[in-house]
């Protein structure tokens, strides 16, 4: 599965994520996590057809809100329900700047 994630990296533009199940979900979160580290720098969309992924976008709310993921890196993913919208916001993507992501201070964890 790596390999193919590997080669599915090297070989595109961006990502597109369609309704799926374990496999896609595993992709979507390899790039997504990539993105975060800086290994690449390329747009990622989760196609949110009827809703699908609103769940998952909820999460990353409460992950940031909670002091788990930076909102810089939340804004990573892109949403879309359109064709047209998800491709506009893709050629419009900004990569964040990457630095350390956590510092110790700052982890939710530390102030519990």
């Amino acid at each position: 599965m790596h390999e193919r994630k590997y080669r599915m990296n090297e070989w595109c533009d961006g990502v597109i994520v369609l309704p799926g199940g374990y496999g896609t979900m595993d992709e979507f979160f390899e790039m997504i996590t990539w993105g975060q580290l800086g290994l690449h720098k390329k747009p990622i969309v989760l196609f949110n057809i009827n809703g699908f992924y609103d769940p998952v976008i909820q999460q990353t709310q409460i992950m940031t809100a909670e002091g788990f993921l930076q909102e810089a890196y939340r804004d990573i993913l892109i949403v879309g329900d359109t064709i047209p919208n998800m491709l506009e916001q893709m050629r419009n993507y900004q990569p964040p700047s990457v630095g350390k992501w956590i510092l110790k201070s700052d982890h939710p964890l530390s102030r519990r």
